[in-house]
């Protein structure tokens, strides 16, 4: 079904060989799936159907694993964690196929899977995956999940891939039906996303270059600078991107920047900015006039910041490496305008990172609050009166978000929420929030990633 790759000097290789590859580098050395995609395709090089294949095969099969290793649990008598690392994955991509992916037929499903256990294992692996892979087969009619009103978490955790810890404080928080909704937009592709550089070209230029490179692209609903674009191998590897025509970022992140809106001029503070989207953004707001201090506190990032400003053509922006929990006082009551992104669960964005789901710990949680708290404490000491302060996350939980702003502004008078209809466009989930000058994003509302915005000014004259 899918054509074997050919690499100079390397043994040919199928599109499911990559997906094990890919699979194991993240089980084995803890890769994050992007960048071990990344290199698997790089080194093989695969055409562009078996690189979609290869790609579907292990972002689904790092999506599913508590399913899939629970389907796999009813039908092996020892556990997963007593096979190789090679038979386990080669189990969990076979059944992915038999379960999520309608166009393989079981018959290839399991023939593959058993080539791929005689390829990387020996004789009694080549039984033993063949024979779970055809029961599993066989049975598929027969697997229930716990029923909803038996165990509505579990329900929810293995129907649709989410860890039992994160579905029980949705349910808590959205209710179960809104928690199903949350889970299933999760495992639904994100949208390819780039912000015009609008100090170099207009949204409507931009989009008639990258459709006479035969691309197809479609304006973002919210913000007035995107792009949703199809049809391409490599983003980098595009003439407009190298011309520095547009910047790789999520609408709803570029929703932050038009929160604060600086004015052209203006002293501006983006406290934790690397890699550099939300910042470029806020110097494209303030037409490159001014002052934008760029602070990242891991100094291996700031030429990532310097890479990015300087092929968009921005001068305005110096990056600096400090912990914005303590600037110097040289900053203090001087902005006009800060940003703080901050560090946060990422619970707004597992649509893009199929492996995400499964690292997140719920007792961080507690730590990146103590966190967020100090690093809004200690920029806040920068904003002059009368200035702006946005607090942004991509993440959905209330105690990242509302609860954190509320806990600052109970500690902090001198700061006051500030309505946001005037910058942002009404939408699902904005209306009633906007006015009382934050919102929070939900995928499976607005088609974009999870995020929270704040928008406060600190009272008194400028």
């Amino acid at each position: 079904m899918f054509r074997k790759v050919v690499s100079c000097c390397l043994p040919e290789i199928t599109a499911r060989d990559l997906a094990l590859k890919i699979l194991k580098t993240v089980e084995e050395d803890g890769a994050y799936a992007n960048l071990a995609l990344n290199r698997v395709l790089e080194k093989y090089r695969p055409g562009k159907l078996d690189r979609a294949f290869a790609t579907e095969l292990a972002y689904g099969t790092l999506r599913s694993l508590n399913t899939l290793d629970w389907v796999l649990s009813r039908f092996t008598k020892q556990p997963l964690s007593a096979q190789t690392a090679t038979v386990r994955n080669i189990l969990r991509l076979g059944v992915y196929q038999l379960m999520f992916m309608d166009r393989v037929p079981p018959s290839a499903a399991c023939n593959e899977g058993a080539k791929m256990a005689r390829k990387y294992g020996h004789a009694g692996a080549v039984k033993f995956v063949n024979g779970v892979l055809r029961n599993v087969s066989r049975r598929l009619g027969e697997i229930k999940f716990p029923g909803f009103e038996e165990d509505a978490v579990a329900h929810i955790s293995l129907l649709y891939s989410h860890p039992a810890w994160m579905v029980e404080r949705w349910i808590k928080e959205f209710g179960p039906e809104e928690t199903m909704l949350l889970c299933r937009a999760d495992n639904e592709p994100a949208p390819n996303t780039v912000r015009t550089n609008t100090l170099k070209i207009t949204r409507a230029g931009l989009a008639e270059e990258l459709t006479k490179k035969g691309l197809e692209v479609t304006a973002t609903r919210y913000a007035p600078e995107g792009l949703n674009i199809e049809g391409f191998l490599s983003l980098g590897s595009l003439e407009a991107f190298k011309r520095g025509l547009f910047q790789v970022q999520d609408e709803s992140s570029m929703l932050a920047a038009r929160a604060l809106m600086p004015a052209p001029g203006s002293f501006v503070i983006d406290a934790c900015s690397a890699p550099g989207g939300k910042t470029t953004h806020l110097a494209q707001l303030m037409k490159n006039k001014g002052r934008l201090l760029a602070i990242e506190i891991h100094p291996h990032k700031i030429p990532l910041i310097k890479e990015n400003y300087s092929r968009l053509g921005i001068t305005v922006i110096e990056a600096a490496a400090k912990d914005a929990r303590e600037l110097p006082e040289a900053y203090y009551q001087k902005a006009d305008f800060v940003l703080l992104d901050a560090p946060c669960s990422g619970l707004g964005v597992l649509r893009r990172r199929p492996d995400a789901r499964w690292r997140k710990d719920p007792s961080g949680i507690k730590d990146l609050v103590k966190l967020q708290s100090e690093i809004m404490a200690g920029v806040s000491r920068c904003v002059k009166k009368g200035g702006v302060m946005v607090y942004s996350t991509c993440t959905i939980t209330h105690e990242e978000n509302l609860g954190q702003v509320a806990r600052f502004l109970s500690r902090h008078p001198e700061f006051e929420l500030e309505d946001l209809n005037p910058l942002l466009p009404a939408g699902p989930d904005f209306e009633g929030t906007l006015k009382r000058g934050w919102l929070r994003i939900l995928p499976y509302r607005n088609g974009m990633d999870g995020f929270f915005i704040a928008r406060m000014r600190k009272k008194g004259p400028g």
